[in-house]
């Protein structure tokens, strides 16, 4: 027996507005016996159908419109892509005039969303492009905004990015949106157009991009938009701040995500609450995501069934339960690709609990005893070992001959310290040491030229220490000297203080003197 599908024609009828007459009676009660059909059998529905176009001839009119979008969605239910096609184009003529402008969105509308959920892309874009081809000349901007949002996930579907950038620059242009703007309308567009643009940019994995994006959706306060925009924003959100290592941005993300599925009813919700119970585990966080009043009741949910068992084995350290709901549900776990992506890090921060609160006791243990406990490889053991030494979890050192962990080297520790301390004392005397011979250096600088000024000095020294420096033009010089020093009572003077003669050389401009 066919499915009878709900139509909005069922209750009322519009007619175009120059129409004063009443509809014909015999293509009434010929398409109200097609729609009876329709209950018992798709095929002869739709030649009855086509019975009133038949009877309708060249004259288009409301019960012609009618049946043609009943044929769309038979030929669709049929699978006769080709002639779906067909019928749809023939009923994209009749929006012009046959039909009210409202009238004719509201079924163009209606035919779209049936077919949104079609898993044949091609045929889905050949029906949008056809519908912007057809809206050219009707200048019907709502209606053109939602085609193209919706060929623009159809090309997200078939990862042609270039394409879907092409559509997410038309669809900006058309909604010119401020931060200052209160146009709800404007705000709901731009929400949806970020929605589509920020999938695009998680699935190419542009972070840097995305993370602009989605902070730009948070910023749209004017918009009403539906629940499943923002759960699609939310989840892309999450996905983000997960691959960031951000887990509890990613956990508030995912919940929001899964509670926006929810209320429009979406099945992607279970998903979002696989990946809810994903990041709670990589956070290591004691509290159960079905506590909370919105997934309580999915926690017997046949599809989710193996993560609720994965996070009370995680919750309860039995990493032997763990591993065998892991290896009992391998292939349901890795057909998904972000927790396939996440996955190994899962099993990683898991093993990484168990075998510290296994190793405690011990000051030595052997990897076969761990290997055994944790019901994987001595390799992956060592792995672990290695990782939990990096990350200070663990002070000891693996003995990769014996096969053993031996821990508690916090003197070994000590001891390379000191070491640390007496290499930095030597760089710091190192230093100084470089420093001094590049003074001598630059002294020794002045001494280098091959051209200089000889002038006669006579130099008073005391202690080795030049205290007068006078030019030397004769003998005399030296007594007014003398004289001052015998005044001041000095009597050492002749002991401890020498006359000298020096040369002082003019070299590149600097004086500097030579002892004779």
């Amino acid at each position: 027996m066919s499915i009878y599908l709900y139509d909005d024609d069922d209750y009322g009828l519009e007619y175009s507005e120059d129409s004063t007459s009443e509809p014909d009676v015999d293509l009434e009660n010929q398409y109200y016996l097609a729609k009876t059909i329709k209950e018992e059998n798709l095929e002869h529905a739709a030649l009855a159908f086509q019975k009133v176009l038949d009877l309708q001839g060249e004259a288009k009119g409301e019960w012609g419109f009618k049946s043609l979008k009943q044929l769309v969605k038979i030929n669709y239910q049929l699978k006769n892509y080709k002639e779906t096609i067909a019928k749809y184009k023939e009923l994209l003529s009749y929006i012009n005039n046959a039909v009210t402008k409202n009238h004719g969105e509201k079924s163009i509308n209606s035919i779209l969303d049936f077919t949104s959920t079609s898993k044949n892309i091609e045929m889905l874009q050949k029906f949008y492009e056809t519908t912007l081809e057809a809206l050219k000349k009707a200048q019907n901007d709502r209606l053109w905004f939602k085609t193209n949002t919706k060929l623009g996930k159809v090309f997200l579907e078939r990862h042609e990015y270039s394409r879907l950038a092409t559509i997410i620059r038309e669809l900006k242009q058309s909604c010119k949106y401020s931060e200052c703007d209160n146009d709800p309308h404007k705000g709901t567009q731009l929400l949806e157009i970020y929605a589509l643009e920020i999938q695009m940019y998680t699935e190419q994995k542009n972070n840097k991009k995305l993370k602009e994006l989605y902070e730009k959706s948070l910023r749209v306060r004017s918009a009403i938009p539906h629940p499943l925009i923002m759960s699609v924003i939310r989840e892309c959100g999450g996905k983000m701040h997960l691959r960031s290592g951000d887990y509890e941005d990613a956990y508030t993300d995912f919940f929001e995500a899964f509670k926006n599925y929810d209320e429009s009813g979406n099945p992607r919700r279970v998903t979002c609450l696989k990946y809810l119970i994903l990041t709670s585990m990589l956070m290591k966080s004691s509290i159960n995501p079905f506590d909370s009043q919105e997934a309580k009741p999915y926690k017997n949910d046949p599809e989710i069934r193996a993560m609720t068992d994965l996070i009370q084995a995680f919750q309860t350290n039995d990493m032997e339960v763990f591993e065998k709901i892991f290896r009992e549900n391998r292939e349901s776990f890795m057909a998904d690709p972000f927790v396939r992506e996440h996955i190994a890090e899962l099993l990683k921060h898991v093993r990484t609990i168990v075998l510290l609160n296994l190793i405690r006791p011990y000051s030595k243990i052997k990897i076969s005893f761990i290997s055994k406990e944790l019901g994987i490889s001595e390799e992956d053991v060592e792995d672990l070992l290695v990782m939990a030494i990096l990350d200070n979890h663990i002070h000891g050192r693996l003995d990769q001959v014996n096969k053993i962990l031996v821990k508690g080297l916090e003197t070994c520790n000590e001891r390379y310290l000191a070491m640390e301390s007496v290499a930095n004392r030597l760089n710091d005397l190192s230093f100084t040491i470089m420093q001094e011979r590049r003074s001598y250096a630059l002294r020794n600088d002045y001494y280098s030229c091959m051209r200089f000024k000889p002038v006669h000095y006579a130099v008073w020294k005391e202690n080795g220490t030049c205290i007068v420096a006078k030019p030397l033009i004769n003998k005399a010089l030296w007594e007014p000297i003398d004289r001052a020093h015998s005044q001041s009572g000095d009597s050492s003077r002749n002991n401890t203080r020498t006359r000298d003669c020096c040369y002082c050389y003019h070299v590149a401009g600097r004086r500097a003197m030579l002892k004779t």
